[in-house]
């Protein structure tokens, strides 16, 4: 308990003195708004859809983790610089 007590107020110290983001009071968070500022758009959306993969590229994929959509993304984006999709 004393290594608590120690970084908590170790931690108020560095935010009186500046040295990290500022503390939100309870009022201020429960103010704000969840999900994305208004307003605010991604400069290149994205379109939803469904594509069927076979089990073996889904594998692959999946397995090198988080993102892996985004990397089915780039993956497609690199065979349309070098084939023609008609």
């Amino acid at each position: 308990m004393i290594a608590f007590e120690d970084a908590l107020l170790r931690s108020i110290d560095q935010t009186q003195l500046g040295k990290f983001a500022a503390v939100h009071t309870p009022e201020e968070i429960t103010a704000r708004r969840a999900g994305r500022p208004v307003g605010s758009v991604k400069a290149a959306p994205k379109v939803s859809t469904t594509i069927r993969l076979s089990a073996e590229v889904s594998a692959a994929f999946r397995a090198t983790g988080n993102g892996w959509q985004t990397r089915i993304d780039a993956a497609l984006k690199d065979w349309l610089r070098t084939h023609s999709p008609i």
